[in-house]
């Protein structure tokens, strides 16, 4: 496994080609993403436990798109027994996978923790145990201070993780030193990762403009239900081409595996 450096320019070709790859297969690519998040939050209702292993799971449910995306670009269907059939591995693999999914949950939790220093811990209960977001909740000063901590903090976070995954699965480093690994190379490659979160950002600005007025046309027409078909429908959509394009960002920052038993990049 070596290390490349990326161009500021190629996080921009990730976008693109994310955007490329999601046309081909869209609908069986958003299907998989809509039922890895259903299995998710089927498990995330389980009392005690189930939350926890619901964001033991979302590393998992990343290198599920990835190697949809991947199987997509070679002109294969991802659908959801041949991805599953794909994800098959060792068990080295599938015990580094545990560790990462177990590191990520207790991550994600100590952030939301620390958003609890700033509202007594609201924010972080929406989070995890769900319930009504009111506009008076929204305005309050000290959940608006936890919203912004989480998301600073949630960056580093994404860091650690954005490699880790496909680190297991294609080049069989263990679960903390792809953690490790998955840093240096966002780190190392921040310009690209800059030019392709900027480019996301104008896609997401562009992408809801577009929903906000087609949903208040079909709203018009054809009622209210129509308007939130429409947004639920768009927001699956854009959620599956950014996963989709996260695949070809490791395929540029790192060398093609070696071993014949993972998908190709």
């Amino acid at each position: 496994m070596k290390l490349r450096i990326a161009t500021a320019r190629q996080g921009v070709t990730w976008v693109q080609d994310g955007f490329k790859t999601f046309k081909t297969q869209a609908l069986a690519l958003t299907s998989l993403f809509f039922l890895s998040m259903m299995v998710m939050s089927l498990i995330g209702a389980i009392p005690i436990a189930g939350t926890f292993i619901a964001l033991a799971l979302l590393p998992v449910s990343t290198l599920c798109m990835m190697i949809g995306a991947a199987l997509t670009a070679q002109g294969t269907r991802p659908t959801l027994p041949v991805v599953l059939a794909a994800l098959r591995v060792d068990k080295e693999r599938r015990n580094s996978f545990v560790v990462l999914g177990v590191f990520y949950a207790l991550s994600f939790l100590l952030v939301l923790g620390f958003s609890a220093l700033f509202d007594g811990g609201q924010f972080a209960r929406l989070n995890l145990m769900g319930g009504e977001i009111t506009r008076e909740i929204v305005e309050q000063p000290a959940f608006q201070q936890a919203m912004f901590a989480t998301m600073l903090l949630y960056i580093p976070l994404s860091l650690l993780f954005w490699h880790a995954p496909g680190l297991i699965y294609w080049h069989k480093v263990p679960a903390i030193k792809a953690v490790f690994f998955s840093l240096i190379a966002c780190s190392r490659n921040i310009g690209a990762f800059t030019m392709f979160g900027l480019a996301w950002m104008a896609v997401g600005i562009g992408f809801g403009i577009a929903m906000a007025l087609l949903s208040a046309l079909l709203g018009t027409l054809l009622g209210a239900w129509a308007a939130a078909a429409i947004a639920i429908a768009g927001s699956l959509m854009l959620a599956t081409m950014f996963l989709t394009s996260v695949v070809f960002s490791f395929r540029d920052c790192f060398e093609a595996p070696e071993q014949a038993d993972s998908v190709a990049l």
